[in-house]
C-alpha cells in the first residue's frame, strides 16, 4: 500500500507554497490555528504541528501573545575567515560584527562558571582531564530572534587571576580582544562544521521545531603558537544561517 503523507506535512507543504510562492508575503501574519482546522478539516495537533514544521525550517516566527508571522527570509552573513578581529573598526565580537552588518541588533545572555575538563574537552584544549575550565553558555539573538547558541571552555590555568578569567566581565569583548589584553596572541584558529537535527533543548532555546529541525555544528579552537586557548561548540539553525568561508592561497 502506497505510504500516506502526514496530514500536518501537507497543510506544511501548503502553507509553505504561499510563503515561497508571496501569497503570504514576509511580515504576513498566519491565520491562527483555529482558522486552519476550520479551512482546512483537521484537528489542532495538525496545525500545532505544521506551524512547528515552518519554524524549524526557518519560515515562520511566533510572536509571544500576538502570533506566527513570515520571517523576511534574510539570513545574517557569518564571515568565518579571520573575521578581520584586529583589523576591523566596529565591535570585537565576531556575532555583533556580523549582526550589525546585516542591519541587526545583537544582544545575547551569558552563564559562566568554573568547571573541570571532560575527556573530550581536555582533547579539545590539549590538556588533562579534571583540569580547571571556565565553561560559558551563550544564547545569542537579533533583533530580538534567538539566532546562536554556544558554549566555550577555556583554560584557567592560561585565564585565572588575570582581567578576562570571566570573559564578560571584562572591558574586552571576543576571545581574541580578551587573550590580545594578557598578552595571548592567538594565530590561528580551526573550525570542523556538521549538521544534525536539534537536540530538545536546542529546540527550545531556538524557537525551532521540537523534533528534526536541521542545524549548523561548529566545533572552533582558536590557537596561540600551536597551543589551544579556547575551544568552543556553536549551534546555527540552518534556515537562519549563511556561512561564508574565504581562504587565501598560499
Amino acid at each position: 500500500m502506497p505510504r500516506t503523507t502526514p496530514a500536518y506535512l501537507q497543510l506544511a507543504a501548503i502553507l509553505r507554497t504561499q510563503i515561497l510562492t508571496g501569497e503570504l508575503p514576509p511580515g504576513a501574519k498566519l491565520p491562527s490555528e483555529t482558522k486552519l482546522m476550520a479551512a482546512h478539516d483537521i484537528s489542532r495537533s495538525v496545525a500545532k504541528w505544521a506551524i512547528a514544521t515552518l519554524k524549524g525550517e526557518g519560515l515562520v516566527i511566533g510572536r509571544a501573545g500576538s502570533g506566527v508571522y513570515v520571517r523576511d527570509g534574510s539570513r545574517l552573513i557569518r564571515y568565518a575567515h579571520g573575521r578581520n578581529m584586529r583589523a576591523a573598526d566596529g565591535p570585537t565580537s565576531p556575532f555583533a560584527r556580523d549582526a550589525e552588518q546585516a542591519e541587526r541588533t545583537p544582544t545575547w545572555d551569558h552563564d559562566s562558571r568554573h568547571d573541570v575538563a571532560d575527556d573530550l574537552i581536555a582533547q579539545r584544549l590539549a590538556i588533562e582531564p579534571g583540569a580547571p575550565v571556565m565553561r560559558t553558555s551563550y544564547r545569542f539573538a537579533a533583533d530580538g530572534e534567538p539566532i546562536q547558541l554556544s558554549t566555550s571552555w577555556e583554560p584557567l590555568a592560561i585565564t585565572a587571576g588575570t582581567p578576562v578569567e570571566w570573559p564578560e566581565d571584562g572591558a574586552a569583548v571576543g576571545v581574541v580582544a580578551r587573550m590580545d589584553s594578557i598578552g595571548v596572541r592567538i594565530d590561528d584558529f580551526e573550525e570542523r562544521l556538521t549538521d544534525r537535527p536539534a537536540l530538545p533543548d536546542e529546540a527550545e532555546a531556538l524557537d525551532l521545531a521540537p523534533s528534526s529541525a536541521p542545524v549548523w555544528v561548529i566545533v572552533r579552537t582558536y590557537y596561540a603558537a600551536g597551543v589551544p586557548v579556547e575551544t568552543a561548540t556553536i549551534v546555527l539553525p540552518r534556515g537562519r544561517y549563511e556561512l561564508v568561508y574565504r581562504v587565501p592561497v598560499l
